[in-house]
């Protein structure tokens, strides 16, 4: 299965007080969805405000990327989180991005979990509840689609929730067969070379596949596309992903 159109979606606000991984500003000209740090594993009020500002500015659909609580770790630490703070904290993260959203004339169109909560809802049944419940109460029922991995209990949770759920690539990621992410501690697991990104993630945009850590090609059917805002040249590599879909005949737009 492939898409006339894909999202093209990167993680912004990945600052805190003075330090500033992203350049929200640049990628912002490229993407569609913007994954803004709702302040637990990066971002502040005012790097929150000013992303949304801007985002909503361009027509760039904002979406709460939600998080353990790991400054010091960027969240992607592994954290044992009992299920209903969890889901306290998620909704509390939707709701300080939603302020900010609506201020700048826009609102919160979807979730995304970050890092170690990101891999861990993919199996993890309870924990992946636990952010639909968080889901549910930070958003009083709006039905926000929830972004993440094909075929994870994530999804399966969202759905069983009545929540939209939205599939999701990564062009500048390693996949295991399974379809999972390679983790970030192993060699090889962030895709460097630029023109492998490019291809990667042109073939994920046409083809629905991608070509595992062991060679093996696996099934990714992603309606959205991710380029991590905090690896080298990030907004080069966005731009020239985004020039080079659109040269194949992908529609790059928002799926929200």
């Amino acid at each position: 299965m492939t898409w006339a159109s894909i999202d093209l979606n990167a993680d912004l606000g990945e600052g805190f007080g003075r330090w500033m991984l992203t350049d929200d500003e640049e990628l912002l000209s490229v993407v569609t969805s913007a994954n803004v740090a709702c302040g637990f594993h990066a971002g502040d009020a005012v790097t929150m405000r000013r992303v949304c500002e801007r985002a909503a500015a361009g027509g760039v659909r904002i979406g709460a990327q939600v998080s353990y609580r790991d400054l010091a770790g960027f969240g992607r630490r592994s954290m044992d989180v009992p299920a209903d703070e969890l889901a306290a904290e998620v909704a509390y993260q939707i709701g300080a991005l939603e302020v900010f959203a609506r201020a700048a004339g826009s609102r919160v169109s979807y979730v995304k979990p970050h890092g170690a909560l990101y891999n861990r809802v993919v199996r993890d049944e309870e924990q992946a509840r636990a952010v639909v419940d968080g889901i549910l109460l930070g958003s009083a029922g709006a039905g926000l689609p929830v972004l993440g991995l094909p075929g994870s209990r994530l999804h399966e949770a969202a759905a069983k929730a009545g929540l939209p759920v939205v599939t999701e690539a990564f062009g500048d990621r390693a996949y295991t067969a399974d379809g999972s992410l390679l983790p970030r501690g192993q060699e090889g697991a962030v895709v460097t070379d630029p023109a492998e990104v490019v291809e990667r993630s042109l073939t994920v945009a046409r083809f629905g596949v991608v070509t595992s850590h062991c060679g093996r090609t696996v099934a990714v059917r992603a309606r959205s596309l991710c380029l991590h805002g905090d690896t080298p040249g990030a907004v080069g590599l966005a731009r020239r992903v985004r020039a080079q879909l659109e040269a194949a005949g992908v529609r790059v737009e928002a799926f929200a």
